[in-house]
């Protein structure tokens, strides 16, 4: 029997967590850390491969295809073998207690949606849009403090995502339902209500105060800090952007131009037509931002150390052949 699966659908940073922390709180929907289980599976060779994977993924990507042609129902065979690998682990998730519905949010899976088509094309998809500034302002001071060129080159997720999103919000073969972030923290009310009545549900209200309730992604990835500092939706972070453009030209400069290499139709089917994009920043005028910093946490010590190193290994030097020689000292020790 398949399990009733519900996916949300996002870029990193879009506010996900949050959407799941409320969802997970409903009685009959069973949340947790985000397993990541679709994205080795999508890249096994026969619909994407991974490039560095420890065997000849190209031969071994050939062989399966030419096995899966053999089969009954040729690459039905396969999809339907993909979905019950996941439905054992989604089900043997939801055993032993009252909720019927296994909710799985891995940001990672935007990038994976033709995959997902194929092999959940009952689940329920909701996807949630933010807009694409906010979205990368809110990537770069979680996990590069606050440094955009690096964070851009490290993982252009505006690049890969807003095209990947806006291709599944154009198809019709599997339903789905759209929420834009700036709408469902400005009326969480209205829009919960449309999407439990998308899921099949019961409105439960109280799900909003989504912070009344220990989550069981407290232990996993998602929102290391956003979603902690309140206790349901608020509009306090929708400009936040604004403040870091108005306030540094290279970081506008840079934007304008990821802005200007996203197709303008995939802007649009998001939610954030181009002409409309720059509104906020416009409507500041010259006036002053208020910046305000960001409290220390043990968290964002925990990035600036890292993304200090980083930089530190990338340039080479003493540095980083001592991690060279540290990396090969513990693959020894530690070698089975």
């Amino acid at each position: 029997m398949s399990v009733q699966m519900l996916f949300v659908i996002s870029s990193p940073r879009s506010g996900s967590t949050m959407l799941e922390r409320m969802l997970e709180s409903h009685s009959l929907i069973k949340g947790g850390p985000e397993p990541h289980l679709l994205t080795p599976l999508a890249h096994l060779g026969v619909w994407d491969n991974v490039q560095k994977a420890p065997y000849d993924h190209i031969l071994a990507a050939e062989a399966q295809k030419l096995f899966i042609d053999r089969l009954p129902n040729k690459q039905q065979d396969y999809w339907d073998a993909c979905r019950a690998y996941c439905d054992t682990l989604y089900g043997r998730y939801l055993e032993g207690g009252k909720e019927t519905i296994c909710l799985d949010k891995t940001p990672a899976y935007g990038l994976i949606l033709p995959f997902m088509m194929k092999v959940f094309p009952d689940a329920k998809f909701v996807v949630l849009t933010r807009h694409p500034l906010a979205t990368f302002s809110s990537f770069a001071n979680s996990f590069f403090d606050g440094d955009y060129q690096v964070a851009q080159k490290y993982n252009p997720i505006l690049n890969r995502y807003v095209p990947a999103i806006a291709a599944f919000l154009r198809q019709d073969s599997v339903p789905f339902i759209h929420v834009k972030y700036e709408d469902l923290v400005k009326d969480p009310e209205s829009w919960m209500e449309k999407i439990y009545g998308y899921i099949g549900v019961p409105f439960e209200k109280d799900t909003i105060d989504y912070g009344s309730k220990e989550p069981e992604t407290a232990k996993g990835l998602g929102d290391p800090i956003g979603v902690k500092q309140h206790s349901r939706p608020t509009t306090a972070s929708v400009r936040k952007w604004v403040e870091d453009l108005a306030a540094d030209p290279a970081k506008l400069a840079l934007m304008q131009d990821v802005i200007a290499q996203i197709d303008a139709e995939d802007l649009a089917t998001c939610g954030y037509p181009v002409d409309t994009i720059w509104k906020p920043l416009e409507e500041l005028g010259d006036r002053q931002p208020e910046i305000k910093k960001t409290p220390m946490s043990r968290y964002r010590l925990q990035r600036k150390f890292i993304v200090k190193l980083r930089a530190m290994a990338q340039r080479g030097g003493a540095f980083r052949k001592v991690l060279q020689k540290l990396r090969l000292t513990c693959d020894v020790l530690l070698r089975e």
